[in-house]
């Protein structure tokens, strides 16, 4: 296996990373219009919710990425092309979050919304790390170097974690998981989003000691700072229900 695994069609080869992210993009829009609670929020909101989601994870994406390195984002502050590439999900995600509640006052929506956006967002999280695998080295998503049967040679003859495989395996799981909960449990509103922020900040919290990039926060990186007080806020959000009758708030994500 090289990498990066071309897509060809025959009379254009393209690149995975950007065919993915597309369709990660596309498909998990679908999945929203198609899976979401068209009871609760009117079609209107719910877009301006997802402007918002939108705005919000752009921003949040590019400043977590910013801070992996700073001494190198500092030295490159100048540079458009770096500071145009490279992004996290879990910026994207905590951004994301940010944006939503922004939006949701601006428009005055006091209802949760973030049940309807966990399936979507795990599903586009899972095509799009597809694409991170098949990029290879030049993704920089993959691993530290291991003897395990895992290992997976990018292209340096080095074997290496697949982090990006064991996050397709985790989402698919949790996904799982979450749908059978929102089936046969009674959660209160929110609570579905929750359990997908909080089960995904765990694991990114985890899967990163593992991750080749830099720990100049005490032995943690970027990534691992935003996930811990990511995981404070939603502690304190589960805390309100977890072992408790369960009611409706309607508030937060």
């Amino acid at each position: 296996m090289t990498f990066p695994i071309w897509i060809d069609l025959g009379f254009i080869k393209l690149h995975p990373h950007a065919v993915f992210e597309a369709l990660a993009y596309f498909i998990g829009f679908r999945v929203y219009l198609y899976t979401r609670s068209k009871d609760k929020l009117p079609i209107v909101q719910g877009i301006w919710v997802i402007v918002g989601a939108i705005l919000g994870a752009a921003i949040g994406s590019k400043v977590l990425y910013w801070l992996e390195d700073p001494v190198r984002t500092i030295d490159n502050w100048r540079s458009y092309t770096y500071l145009m590439e490279g992004k996290t999900i879990v910026g994207g995600l905590l951004g994301g979050l940010i944006g939503v509640e922004w939006m949701k006052k601006r428009v005055g929506i006091v209802r949760s919304t973030g049940d309807d956006m966990a399936i979507p967002l795990l599903t586009g999280m899972v095509i799009g790390r597809i694409g991170c695998f098949m990029t290879g080295l030049s993704d920089h998503t993959y691993g530290t170097p291991t003897a395990w049967i895992t290992g997976v040679d990018f292209g340096d003859g080095i074997p290496r974690h697949p982090t990006q495989l064991y996050e397709i395996v985790f989402l698919i799981l949790l996904g799982l998981l979450l749908h059978r909960w929102k089936k046969r449990e009674r959660f209160p509103e929110g609570a579905v989003f929750q359990l997908f922020m909080t089960g995904y900040l765990l694991f990114r919290l985890a899967v990163d000691f593992i991750k080749p990039t830099p720990h100049p926060y005490i032995g943690l990186n970027n990534i691992q700072l935003a996930c811990i007080l990511g995981l404070v806020y939603y502690a304190v959000l589960l805390s309100r229900w977890v072992g408790k009758p369960h009611y409706s708030h309607k508030g937060e994500l």
